[in-house]
């Protein structure tokens, strides 16, 4: 058992930074110092992937695309056209307001049809970065990601932090992505004489599992794994006394 913050440390060979994963289900911020979570350092976002593609869904049902190819929309089709054509925007209300910034993109629907997505690229995930434009109260993701760095302690580990923040998660996929958050992070650090940079890898839509294989095979790890034959013995409630 261990924090998928963590893991996505240990994917880019860190344990001390500060991961910010953006996934399906719930977007997290967590602060790792030395392998241990701070739990002054972790906050939780309500907005992810699957909120996002329900978002886009409305977004489209609201567009000039024919609502009746799109009612129907499967989870997997819906996840396909987010990830082929949605994009984060460097500056959203600029873009909102000039039309000339809606650069279409063109997704074939499995039952043949095209439809056309313009603005609905970079609104789709805006919500990560704006919260309250799904009716959500909390700070967005990359608000988030500084109060965990003004919370961290002690001070030599927040100045670490601060060049080891690293993305993870399918929905940090997004193009723009990486560039929105370190913009975001170094208009909030204006004054304090920190350029911020993010940690972005390919491959970070799966930096937990990544990071996971590679813990799992260190032998410090090994007091936390329950084997089989302890599982079979004590069964499941005996996690809660092993961990």
């Amino acid at each position: 058992v261990a924090n998928t913050g963590f893991l996505s440390l240990c994917a880019h060979g860190r344990i001390t930074g500060l991961a910010v994963e953006a996934g399906a289900g719930v977007s997290h911020v967590t602060s790792v110092c030395q392998g241990q979570t701070l739990r002054m350092g972790t906050h939780r976002l309500g907005v992810a992937g699957e909120l996002l593609s329900s978002h886009l869904h409305q977004l489209l049902m609201e567009s000039p695309n024919k609502p009746w190819a799109l009612q129907a929309l499967r989870k997997a089709t819906l996840a396909q056209l987010k990830k082929q054509c949605c994009y984060v925007s460097l500056d959203y209300e600029r873009d909102l307001q000039e039309a000339a910034s809606h650069h279409p993109a063109s997704f074939q629907m499995p039952d043949g049809h095209w439809i056309t997505l313009g603005k609905e690229r970079f609104c789709c995930p805006e919500p990560l970065f704006q919260p309250n434009l799904l009716q959500h109260s909390c700070p967005g993701i990359h608000q988030l990601a500084w109060q965990s760095l003004q919370t961290t302690v002690p001070d030599y580990a927040r100045r670490y932090m601060l060049g080891n923040i690293v993305l993870s998660g399918g929905s940090s996929m997004f193009p723009g992505f990486p560039e929105r958050m370190c913009l975001g992070l170094n208009l909030l650090s204006q004054g304090t004489g920190v350029q911020i940079e993010v940690l972005a890898s390919p491959e970070r839509g799966t930096a937990a599992w990544l990071g996971g294989s590679m813990a799992a095979s260190l032998t410090s790890f090994q007091h936390a794994w329950m084997t089989k034959g302890e599982y079979q013995e004590h069964g499941a409630e005996y996690m809660h006394k092993k961990f």
